[in-house]
Parts: C-alpha cells; sequence; structure tokens
C-alpha cells in the first residue's frame, strides 16, 4: 500500500508540473499585463512599459519565470499578484474555505440525490417511477450549469424569496450555487448507479441470499449497494475535476467569493502569478481527490488489496 501511495503521488506531482507549464505558457499568450494595466488611457511610452515589465519579472524569459514559480511552490510561496500586489498565497487562503464549502455541499447533495434514485430506479426497473427518474437525470444533462443557476436564482431568490440570490450571506446561501452543481453531477450518477444495481442484482450472490430468505432491503443496502460503491465512488472522483471546473462558472453567476471567480478575475487582468496560484491549488485538491478515492476501495470492500 505505501508503494502504491507513493507512486500515485508520484504521478500527482508530474501532473501538476504539466498543469502548471500550460496554464503558464497559455496565459502569456492572451497579452501582455504591462498594456492591461493602462486600459482606459491615452496610452504608455515604450519606456513606460519596460520598466513596468521589468517591476512585474515579465521580462526575463518564459522557463526562467517558470522555474522561479516552481520554487516558490515548494517554500508554499506562489508569488505576488499583478492586480492586487499582495502575496498570492494569502489571497487564496482568504477564498479557499468558500470554494471547498460549496464543493463539499455539491458533492453530498449530489449522492444524496444520486444513490437513493438510481436504487429505486433499478429496484422498479421499467415501472412508470423509473422512467420518471431517467427523463429528469436526463433534462439536467440537457442544460448547462450557468443557465440552471440563473433559473433557481430568478425562481428560488427572486420570485419566492425562499433563498438569497448571490453573495455570501450565511449558509442559506449555500444552497443555491451547491443544488446547482449537484444537479448536473448527479443526472450522471443516478443513470450509474441504476445500470450497476440492474447488473448486480442478476448475481449469482444476490441470488443465493433471496434463497436464504434475507430481507430485500437488506440485500440491496449491505450487498448490492456496497459493490457498487466503487465504481460510483470511481466515478465520482474522475468527475471532481469537473465539479471544479463548474465551480469556476458558478462562482461568478452567484457572485461567491471562492477561487474560482479569483481565477476569472486572474484571466481578465492578465495577473499571472495570481492565475498560475488558483490553478495550481485547484489542481492539488484534484490530484488529492483522486489519490484518496483509489485508497478507499480498500476501505469499501476488504477484499481488494493495492499492490
Amino acid at each position: 500500500m505505501f508503494q502504491y501511495i507513493i507512486k500515485r503521488l508520484a504521478q500527482g506531482i508530474l501532473t501538476l508540473l504539466v498543469v502548471i507549464l500550460m496554464v503558464a505558457f497559455t496565459i502569456r499568450l492572451s497579452g501582455d499585463p504591462a498594456v492591461a494595466m493602462f486600459q482606459g488611457t491615452s496610452g504608455p511610452t515604450a519606456a513606460e512599459l519596460a520598466r513596468i515589465r521589468h517591476a512585474l519579472g515579465t521580462d526575463r524569459p518564459f522557463l526562467i519565470q517558470y522555474w522561479e514559480f516552481l520554487k516558490g511552490i515548494a517554500v508554499g510561496n506562489l508569488g505576488t499578484s499583478f492586480r492586487y500586489n499582495e502575496p498570492v498565497s494569502k489571497l487564496i487562503t482568504e477564498r479557499l474555505p468558500a470554494t471547498l464549502s460549496l464543493a463539499l455541499v455539491s458533492l453530498f447533495l449530489s449522492l444524496l440525490i444520486s444513490i437513493p434514485l438510481g436504487m429505486y430506479a433499478a429496484v422498479f426497473q421499467n415501472s412508470i417511477l423509473d422512467q420518471t427518474i431517467r427523463i429528469v437525470s436526463m433534462f439536467g444533462l440537457s442544460f448547462p450549469n450557468f443557465w440552471i443557476g440563473i433559473m433557481l436564482i430568478m425562481i428560488l431568490g427572486v420570485e419566492l424569496r425562499w433563498l438569497p440570490p448571490s453573495g455570501f450571506e450565511g449558509w442559506q446561501s449555500l444552497i443555491l450555487p451547491g443544488l446547482t452543481l449537484s444537479l448536473i453531477l448527479s443526472s450522471t450518477t443516478i443513470r450509474l448507479v441504476r445500470v450497476l444495481m440492474v447488473d448486480v442484482f442478476h448475481e449469482q450472490y444476490i441470488v443465493t441470499a433471496r434463497a436464504k430468505g434475507l430481507a430485500e432491503h437488506t440485500i440491496q443496502y449491505k450487498h448490492a449497494l456496497r459493490n457498487v460503491m466503487i465504481p460510483v465512488m470511481t466515478y465520482i472522483g474522475l468527475q471532481f475535476g469537473g465539479l471544479i471546473g463548474g465551480i469556476v462558472i458558478i462562482e461568478q453567476v452567484f457572485a461567491w467569493p471562492g477561487v474560482g471567480r479569483l481565477a476569472l478575475e486572474a484571466i481578465s487582468y492578465r495577473d499571472y502569478p495570481l492565475l498560475q496560484g488558483t490553478v495550481t491549488v485547484l489542481a492539488i485538491f484534484i490530484v488529492l481527490v483522486n489519490l484518496t478515492v483509489d485508497i478507499s476501495y480498500a476501505l469499501i470492500d476488504p477484499r481488494i488489496r493495492v499492490d
């Protein structure tokens, strides 16, 4: 197990290096941050641009800038934001709790919605309930998350005034953005759980358990669901990256003060260190979640041993 963890950590570190390199390269294709600082003015002189580039460090070769950023990561220094003139690590630390709370709430709501509905659809296969659940899940896949978010804001936030439409006003503000993200993830997870449960119900050990006279709910939850949770957890882990990508958009829609919104601001202002820092932190969480999913296999099913 220890060797497996070390191997997966090494793969995760390599992934992070490639992601940081790609982000650092592509953001520099968006334009010069020194020019962006003079938007709305008559225009800077060549001497002013050269002075700002030197102060920001963007006049150095790209590979040197990349290496300096990697050395900073090793000591917890993500650089200084061009726009805010503050340490990137400080800005991310202030916003990170909001993003993590939104991600955890979304995952919790997704599992709370998808596992029971997927089970009911499998238990009552081809019934009206099964057909209804599948149709509803298909609707969830048919609309982009920002549109669902806007509709929830208009209905639950503006018209009915049940929940805060945007911003952060306490735990109630988590419900609308969390529900928006969870609906997208739940739509595919429901169908996955249903398909897996239907297959498991035809396995020999389920037939044997029924022949022994075990209660149906015991068979469903203790025998069938336990085996289904392994591929479901794999899927959830793989979808975490997509969830983080969705958070970036949803934070903007709901004016949520998280890291995703900070990343969009960095793109708008060509803030190289801030974007590199936010992407690095988000990528680290994705790698850690996937590693946790891999290790959790042995916890969910003791028969599995990782070499």
